[in-house]
């Protein structure tokens, strides 16, 4: 007795909580009846069936049995419980201790966060880092201001140790932060505050040879939204961060300040909209309020669409470069440089086009400190290596309405794809370091509508050519699919085939076959059937394989 009733205690006091949104304003609505306890969740069971001679086959039977239920209290806490059967296993989740537990309570313009919470300010300051603690946003309706804070800890202290195998060691660190916004329809202004500390006194043992020391920063940040002239935009950033990566020396030794800017210029006139955007990161640049910071980097990119033949089509342009090593101190430097176009044109309700170009570009030179150490005039060996790696990818598309009433549709749709990569050192591509890839699919779909059933015919080509060698694979598919009774039943069939050619010699073939079919009993009984047939041919100078594999799924699947 006592057993069971230590086990039913177990399992209560290690209820899993999530984050719950709260609208406190319909608190009498919470406490009603139908809200206060929800129950659900689902059963399923299948089981698989496979017969082959393929080299990676499957078990010849497998089955899986598996559930889940829900207890849902007062729509704040959910209660959930599963498990899993297998022949290979079995295993079970029982409701564990929560190691997030958040509430966001809300009364009209006011917005609270408590407990394990991310907040938003800037990406130079706080950016969805998780803390433990408080927060709340204040947003009013008729006022222009907005207001944002935070305070709790985003850090917990982990002592380092041989037992320690998951967690690197952290000093217990502490953050708090305000935004404030000024927002009207034409310009908006905000300024950022965060800072954050780490505790040295936190930990027993110091982990300095693990390169872990106690931090402080402070981060600020101001952003702008401003009209220049008629129809021009102006949108600017700035963000600065002082890190002192080792409170325990003086801060002239250990402290840094880092900048970072970012602007986007948008002018429109006469239906033409162009940008311009700059951003800029220092080399370092890193605030205790983000996960992750990517610095170093300087981008500058080019924005310009416009519709055209009377709003039918749409063209739109872009293209950059970015590099890093701005302070010309790493030992290889690497600039890439982008540009992408896009045409969309509706030619009728019945006929659409689009196209695409993107070309890719990264250039690194990699310099070396042999040249360095000895060479006699700071002119010599500037380069050792100059690689590029280039690549360019065109995709034409078109969708076109054969004929269209309430009892037939016919559509017939075009893809075409081409590509083009390549490594190039100097000015040269070395043999073999490039490959063109073309892909073309031409499709016919037709579907009666009263019947409920369609059916698809695709025929594919796909050719690669790289270190000299030629292949191609080529090959039609087809599927069908349809309902009875009453869009209770639906069943599926289908096939396809592919060639392999290698040179002008067929060196394999595919064949795969498909059958699927489902009913749905009572809306929360589910029966489904899956049936796949896969045939494989290898014909190449070393050997001949031929291989086939059978694979049935049947299942059932319950809801309440």
């Amino acid at each position: 007795m006592k057993k069971h009733l230590f086990l039913t205690v177990l399992v209560f006091i290690s209820i899993p909580v999530f984050s719950q949104q709260v609208d406190l304003t319909n608190t009498k609505e919470m406490f009603s009846k139908d809200k206060l306890l929800k129950l659900d969740g689902g059963f399923s069971a299948s089981t698989i069936a496979y017969t082959g001679n393929e080299q990676y086959a499957r078990d010849p039977l497998t089955y899986y049995l598996s559930g889940n239920i829900n207890l849902n209290i007062l729509n704040l806490m959910n209660i959930p419980f599963s498990f899993n059967f297998t022949n290979s296993g079995s295993n079970y989740t029982y409701p564990t201790m929560p190691n997030r537990l958040s509430l966001h309570p809300t009364y009209k313009w006011v917005t609270g966060h408590f407990g394990d919470v991310s907040m938003n300010f800037s990406p130079y300051t706080l950016s969805g880092h998780l803390f433990t603690g408080a927060g709340i946003e204040l947003n009013p309706t008729s006022f222009p201001v907005k207001i944002s804070a935070m305070y709790g800890r985003l850090q917990k202290p982990v002592e380092y140790g041989e037992g320690n195998q998951n967690a690197l060691a952290s000093y217990k660190r502490i953050g708090a932060g305000v935004k404030i916004r000024y927002e009207k329809e034409k310009y908006q202004f905000g300024v950022t505050l965060f800072g954050a500390k780490d505790y040295k006194n936190s930990l027993q043992w110091k982990p300095d040879s693990l390169m872990i020391f106690p931090k402080e920063n402070k981060a600020f940040s101001v952003d702008a939204t401003i009209p220049l002239i008629e129809n021009m935009r102006l949108n600017v950033e700035y963000g600065t961060s002082i890190l002192n990566r080792d409170v325990r020396v003086e801060p002239d030794i250990s402290e840094a300040i880092y900048h970072a800017i970012k602007l986007l210029l948008n002018y429109t006139f006469k239906s033409n909209t162009v940008g311009i955007g700059y951003e800029r990161i220092d080399p370092g640049y890193e605030t205790l309020g983000a996960y992750y910071f990517n610095n170093d980097l300087e981008n500058i990119t080019l924005n310009y669409a416009r519709p055209f033949l009377n709003n039918k089509g749409n063209v739109s342009l872009t293209g950059g470069i970015q590099h890093d090593d701005l302070k010309n101190e790493k030992e290889s430097q690497t600039r890439r440089f982008v540009a992408s176009a896009n045409v969309n044109y509706a030619h009728s309700e019945r006929l659409n086009f689009n196209l695409s170009y993107s070309s890719f570009q990264t250039y690194m030179n990699i310099k070396s400190q042999f040249d360095y150490i000895n060479e006699l005039t700071p002119y010599d060996n500037l380069d050792t290596l100059d690689y590029t790696q280039l690549s360019q990818n065109i995709n034409l598309g078109m969708d076109y309405i054969i004929s269209r009433s309430e009892s037939k549709a016919q559509n017939l749709n075009l893809n075409l794809s081409y590509q083009e990569t390549a490594d190039k050192r100097g000015d040269i591509v070395p043999e073999g370091n490039s490959s063109l890839f073309y892909n073309a699919s031409l499709g016919y779909g037709v579907q009666f509508i009263p019947r409920q059933m369609n059916f698809n015919l695709i025929m594919n080509f796909t050719s690669n050519k790289m270190e000299g060698q030629d292949s191609y694979v080529i090959g039609p598919t087809f599927s069908s699919n349809m309902r009875f009774f009453d869009k209770k039943m639906t069943s599926g069939f289908g096939f396809s085939y592919n060639g392999n050619y290698v040179d002008g010699e067929r060196r394999g073939e595919v064949w795969l076959l498909r059958f699927n079919a489902g009913y749905l009993f009572l809306k929360k009984h589910n029966f489904t059937l899956n049936v796949i047939y896969r045939n494989n041919r290898i014909e190449n100078n070393i050997r001949n394989l031929h291989t086939n594999g059978l694979t049935v799924t049947a299942g059932y699947n319950y809801k309440f």
